[in-house]
């Protein structure tokens, strides 16, 4: 029997799991990215700052306070103001078990921050917003939430103010100051910038791994406190989809990472020759040892149920590594057997297979989104390349935004773009790009996201990140 190229996905379905790797829809809301500013306790110590009982006027701070409070609860920011401030100037500590007056006045001076149409005042109203951190750190020794509520605002709120090195800075000070009680709002903006930091050469992977540890540590907890379970939820879902991108690092995650990860598919299909060698493949990308009891299982029903014929000699060594979850040995076999390749059929066919390894493995999506293209020129009219370029910015909301609303949404934009033109060059393609247009057209900005940055549904809009893309405004439906 003569095996042509597009035959060989169904004759070496090691390769299937490239085409079957569903992306995630973008997380829309981060894990509280407005978190409550909390009241510490103190276990046995009041704070040494004045507090209500340190001043003759104590009882007038009293007053003070319990009207703003008043006023603070109805979000009447402007009335407890002048309130605010004589509780807080008179006795800054309050009562010395809570950092009251300098947590609402964070609130009630982010309130005039966003109304202020003066940028030098703007500028000395968060410089106040930061005093008040440094002033609870001081008062109450809240070193990694202070660190980590600075870190938050930069990250979110003032990103112009400080660097990405600075940024990082103050998150690893939150966390290795707080360690397996890390403050929840951390994660999420801790995570990307932790991916980002090694990816650029700034974190070793010792770093890198011991961190990641310690985020799936605290998450752990969080569930096992039995509180917050939804707020849980989001932070795993986003942090945990985020350090997917270590699987794309030879050697960062081992053996029992992917083995608990992949291997319960397997046993909930045990006869599905996709899930076979995709799970084989994970196993062994994380150094599974041939013996090892669960790789013997998967082999044994690989032998049953998938064995085939061989590849042609030219992507033989290819399918191998594939197999093996050796994704690097497979790319550069990949391309030379695309460039070998005398047929554009073959030399296309060959380059996709490249840009699936770099997508569904490497998870590199800017080397994924090139050999598409690549392959894309070899073959006219074929809709394969752009569904894959669709799939790849769909799943790029956790890396081009915090996991959250506007900057995760608008990647869906650009994916559907490349569906519809996989669908118009190729009849063929139709039926998988309808598909994914349906699943993702749910989660484009709302109209009311559009309205409130100026924005109307029509016009065109350039995509930042990694995609760098002019595509049209389009609303979700509601």
């Amino acid at each position: 029997m003569r095996l042509t190229v597009n035959g060989l996905g169904a004759l070496m379905c090691v390769a299937c799991v490239l085409w079957c790797c569903t992306p995630k829809a973008p997380t829309l809301v981060a894990a509280d990215p407005e978190p409550v500013i909390s009241e510490v306790s103190t276990d046995s110590t009041l704070s040494s700052c004045t507090k209500f009982s340190d001043t003759p006027r104590g009882d007038d701070a009293m007053t003070a306070h319990v009207i703003y409070r008043d006023y603070l609860r109805e979000k009447r920011y402007d009335e407890a103001f002048p309130y605010w401030q004589t509780a807080y100037t008179i006795a800054p500590a309050a009562d010395g078990k809570r950092n009251t007056h300098y947590a609402d006045g964070i609130r009630i001076y982010e309130y005039f921050v966003g109304k202020e149409t003066d940028p030098e005042k703007r500028n000395e109203q968060i410089d106040q917003i930061f005093t008040f951190y440094d002033q609870i750190e001081e008062c109450y020794g809240e070193v990694g939430y202070v660190a980590g509520r600075k870190a938050f605002d930069l990250y979110y709120k003032y990103k112009d103010r400080a660097t990405e090195d600075e940024k990082f800075a103050l998150f690893r000070k939150s966390i290795d100051t707080d360690g397996e009680d890390a403050q929840f709002f951390i994660l999420n903006p801790f995570t990307d910038l932790l991916v980002r930091k090694f990816q650029d050469g700034d974190v070793d992977m010792a770093t890198a791994q011991a961190y990641t540890n310690l985020i799936k540590a605290r998450i752990e907890k969080g569930y096992e406190s039995g509180k917050n379970k939804a707020q849980w939820d989001i932070i795993s879902e986003y942090a945990l989809q985020r350090l997917e991108a270590f699987e794309g690092v030879k050697g960062f995650y081992d053996c029992e990472y992917y083995a608990e990860k992949y291997f319960s598919e397997f046993e909930a299909d045990p006869q599905n020759c996709e899930i076979i060698n995709q799970v084989y493949g994970q196993l062994r990308r994380g150094g599974c040892e041939k013996d090892d009891a669960r790789l013997a299982q998967i082999q044994e029903a690989y032998n049953a149920h998938c064995k085939v014929e061989a590849a042609p000699s030219d992507s033989k060594l290819a399918y191998a590594a594939l197999r093996e979850g050796n994704y690097e040995e497979a790319v550069i076999k990949f391309s030379e057997a695309a460039e070998n390749a005398t047929e554009n059929e073959k030399k296309a066919d060959y380059l996709l297979l490249v840009a699936k390894v770099y997508y569904a493995h490497l998870k590199n999506f800017s080397q994924a989104r090139k050999f598409a293209l690549e392959a894309a020129n070899f073959k006219a009219n074929w809709g394969d390349p752009y569904l894959l370029i669709g799939r790849l910015y769909a799943s790029s909301g956790p890396l081009c935004g915090p996991g959250r609303g506007w900057d995760s949404q608008i990647v869906v934009w650009p994916a559907i773009d490349k569906w519809n033109y996989a669908k118009k060059i190729d009849p063929n393609a139709a039926e998988e790009a309808n598909k994914w247009i349906g699943r993702y057209a749910q989660y484009m900005p709302s109209k009311e996201d559009i309205f409130q940055r100026n924005l109307q549904s029509g016009q065109s809009f350039r995509v930042p990140c990694w995609i760098q893309e002019n595509t049209t405004i389009r609303a979700a439906k509601s």
